[in-house]
């Protein structure tokens, strides 16, 4: 592709379009794989296409990005034609009410509505949705099965859109002071009950919850700092292992101050060399 700018490519972008939906039609009148699939059945395949699309994006690999927006875009438009095949909506219906959104949540750009900063948008997005959908809670359109941590995230901003928050970071960072401190309590009894476990718990969750605040002042996304350690773990684990098998020992048979010196060397190498295979 060239630099040419986006309006220049419509006619081109709108074709290939058209020429997923044709293909789609075709694959849904005369493959059998295609032919049975139910919103049910793509549901499950969906996720794993949308969390192949994130690895792709934190690998800043454009490439597998390009190749996994295509599975994502099939799996849109094979629930729009499923849709259209029980008479409920088809994807014109969809992408139209989702440019109608777009423009109803946009005063700034369509209407006459000021803004002066990104806070002013985020705090009109959240006060249109909840005009848009009818909720009686600011809280009530984040999804029930989102993972906990990106759960947290998205409580926290809609609670912020709606002007409940905290006003400067530091009062953030003594609060995950006060609840580490509330935890280690309830810890250091845990052994002795079961209700002292179960606080244990509760106050643990706290202390992640308010981690995830201070991270949000702080300008850090939690979810993709905890996934980059994530990985970074891994390939030094899998240095270790590597290294270790080169000298001829097993993980097993090693003890653990044997291993922190394959790990400390693992940590002392550039990320590109502490795993020689791929991520992806």
């Amino acid at each position: 592709m060239n630099n040419t700018s986006s309006a220049d490519r419509r006619p081109e972008q709108l074709a290939a379009f058209g020429r997923l939906l044709d293909v789609l039609d075709r694959l849904r009148a005369e493959c059998p794989w295609d032919r049975k699939q139910t919103m049910q059945s793509l549901r499950h395949l969906t996720i794993e296409e949308t969390y192949e699309l994130s690895d792709a994006i934190l690998r800043d690999d454009l490439s597998d990005v390009r190749k996994e927006l295509g599975d994502v875009m099939l799996h849109l438009v094979f629930y729009a034609k499923i849709a259209a095949e029980k008479g409920a909506f088809d994807i014109a219906d969809v992408l139209n009410a989702q440019c109608e959104k777009l423009i109803f949540r946009h005063p700034h750009i369509y209407g006459d509505v000021t803004v002066s900063s990104e806070e002013d948008v985020k705090r009109n997005w959240e006060q249109l949705k909840l005009k848009e959908k009818g909720n009686s809670s600011v809280l009530g359109g984040v999804p029930v099965s989102l993972p906990a941590l990106v759960k947290a995230m998205r409580i926290q901003e809609k609670a912020r859109g709606a002007g409940f928050d905290w006003e400067r970071k530091e009062q953030v960072w003594e609060k995950v002071q006060e609840e580490l401190h509330e935890f280690g309590e309830e810890f250091a009894e845990a052994e002795h009950s079961p209700e002292h476990q179960q606080r244990a718990a509760a106050e643990f969750g706290d202390l992640l919850f308010s981690l995830i605040n201070f991270a949000r002042f702080a300008g850090i996304n939690p979810e993709e700092a905890l996934e980059h350690t994530n990985r970074k773990f891994i390939r030094r684990f899998q240095y270790l292992e590597t290294a270790a098998a080169q000298d001829g020992h097993q993980l097993a048979d090693l003890t653990l101050a044997q291993m922190d010196v394959y790990w400390n060397q693992a940590k002392a190498l550039p990320v590109d060399e502490t795993n020689p295979t791929s991520e992806k």
